[in-house]
């Protein structure tokens, strides 16, 4: 099958109901492993999404692929990427064997300037540990969409908006990340098992969650000249924070976001999640 070929096979899927898009804060890669109330809410977002249409393809946007410009993985059996260190041997023998989605891919490809094929990366873990919930089966189709380094916050919700024609080929949209994620500032709560938040970990969320019910993304993209001190705390660097800026690109003007789970925990991260449409 050639490019043209490729392409053309993407955009005959018949325009469905539009698929809702999601932003979830993964969090530890320690969730794919635990029962507790987020990843028992995933479970249940997951059968809600299956009750209302089975996507014929997830495009994840993860905090862990990082590159300089913007790649689509176009690998027909994308790899488990165990892309952590110093968790138990179980964590690591699991596996998402879902396929890939190629012919999506090269329908970004096509369709958005300056994006990539790659079949350099697999699934990270802030796709495969959410997806183990979400769909457990494996049985649809993955890739992922890189962050690129070089983009300024106002671009990469630009690129964002040009995605929006996959939510009406069956395309379900992740971005996974963390709204807050401030692993330095964590660390003494989690080796103490503490799991109360910091003060301006619990602002920056409760901001960033009033933003979005004011549809007020303008302030998200510029949260570093907006947010004050919480936000250079909450966000000390923005890999986890760009995710959300691709879930609200991807949101329609006045569709309804619905926070589907809310925790802030072990001091500086949050698993807040929410669903467009």
């Amino acid at each position: 099958m050639n490019l043209h070929d490729i392409h053309k096979t993407a955009t005959s899927f018949p325009k469905s109901e539009k698929m809702p898009v999601l932003f979830i804060g993964h969090g530890s890669p320690m969730n794919a492993l635990e029962d507790n109330p987020f990843t028992r809410r995933l479970k249940q977002l997951g059968r809600e999404i299956r009750q209302r249409q089975m996507p014929h393809a997830i495009l994840v946007v993860s905090a862990h692929w990082l590159t300089r410009g913007t790649f689509a993985g176009i690998n027909a059996r994308p790899e488990t990427i165990h892309d952590f260190g110093g968790f138990p041997q179980e964590l690591f023998a699991m596996q998402y064997p879902a396929p890939g989605a190629p012919s999506f891919a090269q329908s970004i490809i096509e369709h958005v300037h300056d994006v990539h094929g790659s079949d350099e990366w697999g699934l990270d873990h802030g796709t495969w540990t959410v997806l183990h919930h979400l769909f457990p089966e494996a049985n649809v189709p993955v890739f992922q969409l890189s962050l690129d380094v070089t983009k300024s916050m106002q671009q990469h919700f630009d690129l964002a908006r040009q995605l929006q024609f996959l939510r009406e080929r069956g395309v379900l949209i992740v971005g996974s990340g963390n709204i807050v994620h401030n692993l330095r500032q964590s660390m003494p709560k989690l080796m103490m098992g503490d799991a109360t938040p910091y003060d301006w970990a619990t602002e920056f969320d409760e901001w960033v969650k009033a933003k979005i019910d004011q549809r007020d993304f303008a302030s998200l993209v510029n949260y570093q000249q907006l947010a004050g001190g919480s936000g250079q705390l909450a966000v000390p660097t923005t890999d986890h924070y760009l995710p959300v800026l691709y879930s609200l690109g991807l949101a329609d003007k006045d569709e309804n976001i619905t926070h589907t789970f809310e925790e802030v925990s072990y001091g500086g991260l949050s698993m807040r999640t929410f669903m467009a449409g």
